[in-house]
């Protein structure tokens, strides 16, 4: 099942998409959004609630919203790929690299990422998201799967000038129209193993990351168990899993996205998540 939020008629809607068509979960269950649908574990009750009924909107009758519109929190993982950590000279260390990223911040599919007034400097971070389905703390890695409800792409945009301003990324990371999040969200059997499955990021059409999930440095579970032992994870929660090397920066000479540039993440099982580049006003 492929899970979206999404807008149509000026209200906001969530539901589950097949091909170009569009079934509106929210009017016919009693969860108002898809962070709540988690939260009840009812995606069983999503697929009967669907099953026999006909699409009530098309892909081009529907706005995408980031695929959790309000989650608790997006806690970002640095460093997560060798390759990424290689290009940018950073020390490896034995436990993940956090920040966090504010949810507001975030567009869905086809929405434009903003290239702010006071920077030049966007780069690209492709990334696959991971949803948590059941909240809990000290999760232990070999529990950590279960707690997980899906996962999608990610674009975690980042303004690299400020996020070197200091050792905090944060300032970077957060934006307005900086987190791209979707296209929709699939349930964590459909991704199934992580060996193999590519993730890459192209600009313009052209390749500019390309690694598989595998390469991972520390795998979901492992984020979760670390995670869950300094904070409460809550369903709804997003964490954006890191991003693999060939990002814009460290290239000689730097490049950076720019107005009507086109973005995309695509994720072997998951999907294309792809955005414009729009000048901020």
């Amino acid at each position: 099942m492929k899970f979206l939020s999404f807008s149509a008629g000026g209200s906001a809607h969530y539901g589950l998409v097949d091909g170009n068509d569009v079934v509106d979960l929210a009017g016919r269950l009693k969860y108002p959004t898809l962070k709540a649908l988690i939260e009840a574990d009812a995606a069983a009750e999503a697929a009967n609630a669907a099953k026999g009924a006909g699409a009530d909107f098309t892909l081009d009758q529907i706005t995408f919203d980031p695929v959790i519109l309000n989650p608790g929190k997006i806690i970002c993982v640095g460093l997560n790929y060798e390759g990424h950590r290689k290009e940018t000279g950073m020390t490896q260390h034995k436990f993940p690299n956090f920040f966090i990223r504010w949810a507001d911040t975030q567009v869905g599919h086809l929405e434009s990422i903003v290239k702010p007034l006071d920077s030049d400097q966007l780069d690209w971070e492709g990334e696959m998201a991971v949803i948590v389905g059941k909240g809990g703390r000290y999760i232990p890695q070999s529990e950590a799967l279960d707690h997980i409800f899906g996962y999608s792409c990610y674009n975690e945009a980042s303004l690299r000038d400020y996020q070197k301003h200091s050792s905090q990324f944060t300032p970077g990371k957060n934006f307005p129209g900086t987190g791209a999040f979707g296209p929709h969200m699939v349930m964590r059997d459909a991704l199934g193993e992580l060996e193999g499955k590519k993730i890459q990021t192209r600009l313009n059409g052209e390749t500019m990351q390309n690694a598989t999930l595998d390469m991972m440095i520390f795998p979901p579970t492992r984020l979760v168990e670390y995670i869950s032992s300094f904070t409460p994870l809550s369903p709804g929660d997003v964490i954006v899993s890191g991003t693999p090397g060939g990002v814009g920066w460290v290239r000689k000479p730097p490049l950076w996205m720019k107005e009507s540039d086109v973005v995309e993440v695509e994720i072997d099982n998951i999907g294309t998540l792809r955005n414009p580049i729009v000048n901020e006003v």
